[in-house]
């Protein structure tokens, strides 16, 4: 069995056939002196074939990943096989402009490259070809599927009035933290809240300014939480906050930083003013708790006890 290998001395007509495809070739030496340059690459870079042959390619087009490119190029010598780089690993390698009308949006053209070794008749890689492909069109349709993949998943964790999480993710939530806690046992707590008086705010004016009542205690709730609090709406004017690694005197804190913000609200609808007041119910997940029913019956319970204590406050149970 021979193995054939390509002879830089045939390589002239091999570039008369791909200097006809769509994509970019170029060959460099050892030393990344260019001896190839084909016509896509005269097109995209501006530079011609005249002008870069026998010239260093880093010199020659300076914008380039040197060294990522060098590295690559010398593990294919090395291990005399092709190597391969992709869009998704590393979007851009030439900086070249997107004209693709498919694509549009994309100010750059998205590459894949793939390095080819070439081999002397003596089996030396002497030289390296290197195949670049416009895959700006295939990239644009894939992180487009992806956003709205994102999107979708956000909208099917997200409540829609507030922008908090609803009541079926943030379940989810506090049901993961209830079992790491009851196996690790770090310390949690939970927060529920309410609006007080909230039927009254409805009935005197109107479910509109209602709703915004519900937004605008929300982004309190969002000014006054930390990036690991997991907060949601748990239904109508109530809201739950679950405080990792974090104890009821901790939370406590927290409950009242937040309760003062709300209270010093005044919100102008309409040419009408409103205030209003929350009350907040604590409690850390116990040992003893048999499941999160448990827990959160704990909160709802110390929420109560706010409500009994006459609204506009904080219990920890």
């Amino acid at each position: 069995m021979t193995t054939m290998t390509l002879e830089l001395s045939d390589f002239h007509w091999t570039m008369q056939l791909l200097d006809t495809l769509d994509a970019g070739l170029i060959v460099v030496d050892r030393e990344y002196n260019v001896c190839a340059w084909n016509s896509f690459m005269q097109n995209y870079s501006g530079i011609n074939a005249d002008s870069i042959m026998g010239k260093c390619l880093f010199e020659s087009y300076p914008n380039l990943p040197e060294k990522w490119l060098r590295a690559k190029l010398e593990s294919t010598g090395t291990l005399k096989t092709r190597g391969f780089s992709n869009w998704e690993d590393r979007p851009i390698i030439f900086e070249f402009k997107n004209f693709s009308p498919v694509s549009q949006g994309l100010l750059n053209m998205y590459q894949n490259m793939v390095i080819t070794p070439l081999k002397s008749p003596q089996g030396d890689v002497t030289h390296f070809a290197i195949m670049l492909q416009d895959v700006s069109d295939i990239a644009k349709s894939k992180m487009h599927l992806k956003r709205s993949n994102e999107k979708l998943t956000e909208l099917g964790r997200t409540d829609g009035l507030t922008g908090l999480f609803n009541r079926a993710y943030w379940e989810s939530q506090f049901i993961e933290e209830f079992n790491s806690v009851q196996t690790t046992g770090r310390t949690s707590t939970l927060v529920m809240f309410d609006i007080d008086h909230f039927k009254r705010v409805n009935d005197n004016y109107g479910h509109a300014i209602g709703d915004n009542v519900i937004k605008e205690t929300a982004q309190q709730l969002l000014k006054a939480a930390r990036g690991s609090d997991v907060c949601g709406r748990y239904g109508g004017e109530e809201f739950a906050v679950l405080l990792t690694d974090t104890t009821a005197d901790q939370a406590s804190y927290f409950a009242e930083r937040l309760r003062k913000r709300v209270e010093e609200l005044c919100l102008e609808f309409d040419g009408q003013s409103l205030q209003y007041t929350i009350s907040l119910g604590i409690t850390e997940c116990s040992a003893e708790d048999n499941n999160h029913v448990d827990w959160l019956k704990r909160a709802d319970k110390a929420l109560y006890q706010s409500k009994e204590a006459g609204r506009n406050a904080t219990s920890i149970l």
